[in-house]
């Protein structure tokens, strides 16, 4: 669909002039004073006004006034015979995109449009970005009900406005860049750089230019002058992931930065100063690497200003089913496959799953699933064994034995119901309060129970 452009201009030869310039391109719109444009705007809505400066009646600089008080803000571009700075430096200070001086050169012209379009495309871009941003980050976004979790966003809420460093802790794949995320969005920095750096993935020598920045010929390969992440994140905040990996000549620039808000790049003396709130993140015990000696204890304590603890997926049991229906159905939506079901049994089996790499483990099963099984009905005998593997099932606790093991305890009990049922499996899961599936399973598993001799029938 072409652009649509409003040309107005009171001089007859000059508007059908230039629609026929642009008409083939575009589709033209037609005003020869302000009131009629003000009538168009207010029925069609227009990617650019071209809108001469002085008109009988109104000028065009009341056509800029009212265009940009509409809801889809078109880009203004000013005509003038009047080419003198004021006027241009009084066009822009309204809000027009440029100003062309008359007769007008339509090569320039059409440069020009071009440019305007690409701008205003630009910003409705990063304003569509900027909600998206603020749904996936805000407090709705992150997905879970489990006291754990509800502690976790408690005191985000609590720091998010705050220009406090946050340190926060828990194993791989909990979600700290999320929580990070989603200080930055609850924040007055939020229309500001948010900008992430991994300390693990680059190497000492090279973390500090990255973070920092180096002039020319600071070293070896150094061929021009680069910015830091620091620089990038000026008004923002930067997120540095994996803490515990920085050298001890980093640990001692970010000391001084933390303590001056100033820092120098590399291979400079010159102090730069920089507006930057800091979200750290570790799956490290720092504590333990300053008793040991591998961190700084005066950065230890600079950093852990305000803490926040990620629990593990095991500690949010109760998230477990929702996390997985959300990205089964983001990865069957993503990949245009139907949606696949978890019945009872395949959720419990899953729930129970110690997810030693989290949440980043329970996305990577979720995409399997929807892509390898695009639909139907999953149940515990689909998942990979891994998942069941020390899965607790119902024992009874009558006859549980305490100085036994979850797995000598399952065996003593199933022995026990079989003996009682006389062999009969159907009564001896019954007895057991497992399906009869998984009794099958676990006799299987040991055979030394069976005295059917038909477990593996």
């Amino acid at each position: 669909m072409p652009a649509s452009i409003l040309i107005v201009d009171d001089e007859k030869h000059t508007r059908e002039g230039l629609q026929f310039a642009l008409e083939d391109t575009y589709d033209v719109y037609l005003a020869s004073d302000a009131d009629q444009a003000f009538n168009l705007m207010d029925s069609e809505p227009f990617d650019v006004v071209l809108t001469d400066l002085r008109m009988s009646g109104k000028s065009g600089l009341k056509v800029i006034d009212r265009a940009l008080t509409l809801s889809k803000k078109p880009v203004c571009i000013m005509m003038t015979a009047y080419g003198n700075v004021e006027t241009a430096v009084e066009a822009m200070k309204r809000g027009a995109f440029d100003f062309l001086t008359k007769p007008v050169n339509l090569e320039r012209l059409e440069i020009l449009i071009k440019r305007a379009l690409n701008s205003r495309k630009l910003a409705v871009e990063n304003v569509e970005l900027h909600q998206r941003l603020d749904t996936k980050f805000s407090f709705k976004g992150i997905i879970g009900n489990s006291s754990a979790l509800a502690a976790v966003i408690d005191r985000v809420k609590l720091v998010a406005p705050s220009k406090a460093t946050v340190l926060l802790e828990g194993e791989t794949g909990t979600g700290k860049e999320l929580i990070a995320q989603a200080i930055h969005q609850n924040s007055d920095r939020s229309r500001k750089p948010f900008i992430a750096v991994n300390c693990a993935a680059l190497a000492a020598n090279l973390l500090e230019s990255e973070l920092f920045g180096h002039e020319k010929g600071a070293f070896t390969g150094a061929i021009e002058k680069r910015v830091g992440r620091f620089e990038a994140s000026h008004d923002g905040t930067l997120f540095l992931d994996e803490i515990g990996e920085i050298d001890a000549s980093t640990q001692i620039k970010l000391l001084r930065f933390l303590e001056t808000k100033t820092f120098e790049r590399v291979g400079s003396i010159k102090p730069i100063s920089v507006d930057v709130r800091l979200v750290c993140a570790t799956n490290q015990h720092l504590q333990e690497m300053v008793e040991k000696g591998d961190f700084r204890e005066d950065l230890y304590y600079r950093l852990n200003v305000v803490s926040i603890y990620l629990p593990p997926l095991r500690e949010r049991k109760d998230d477990i089913p929702l996390l997985l229906n959300h990205f089964l159905k983001f990865y069957a939506d993503d990949n245009g496959v139907p949606l696949p079901q978890l019945d009872s049994t395949a959720v419990n089996v899953l729930r129970n799953y110690r997810w030693p790499g989290n949440i980043r483990e329970l996305r990577n099963f979720a995409e399997n699933t929807a892509v390898l099984h695009r639909g139907g009905i999953i149940t515990e005998y689909d998942l990979d064994s891994r998942f069941r593997e020390g899965t607790p099932v119902n024992l009874p606790s009558e006859g549980v034995q305490s100085n036994l093991s979850v797995e000598e305890n399952e065996k003593h009990l199933l022995r026990k119901a079989l003996t009682q049922a006389k062999g009969n499996r159907t009564k001896a899961a019954e007895l057991m309060g497992i399906s009869r599936r998984t009794l099958h399973r676990k006799l299987i598993q040991w055979p030394e129970l069976d005295t059917t001799g038909k477990a593996g029938i």
